[in-house]
């Protein structure tokens, strides 16, 4: 698989673990749940100390049939150009309110 040469935001947030602001970076992978008939779909970054992880919001409560299919399949298998853009798109950080840096 290869990854983008995209320049990916990093996320400085509470960690659970450690007790203190962290800067979290992309794993490069998706969790896909279902609930019923909605899915979620978020981008995993974990603490570069501790690995405690952090789940970005991509999707909430969306019908499977409004994601393209191949879209939905590059998240089900975890594409890492797909989650190194995702990782990329500074609008995704500020929709979800969380502060980044490079």
């Amino acid at each position: 698989m290869r990854y983008s040469n995209q320049k990916e935001f990093q996320v400085v947030h509470q960690c659970a673990r450690c007790g203190k602001k962290a800067v979290f970076i992309n794993t490069r992978r998706f969790r896909v749940n279902a609930n019923k008939n909605k899915l979620d779909v978020w981008l995993i970054y974990q603490c570069e100390k501790c690995r405690h992880t952090l789940n970005i919001p991509i999707c909430q409560r969306i019908s499977p049939q409004k994601i393209p299919k191949e879209l939905y399949e590059g998240f089900l298998a975890n594409d890492g150009d797909l989650a190194a853009r995702y990782g990329s798109d500074k609008a995704l950080f500020k929709r979800n309110h969380f502060v980044v840096k490079m």
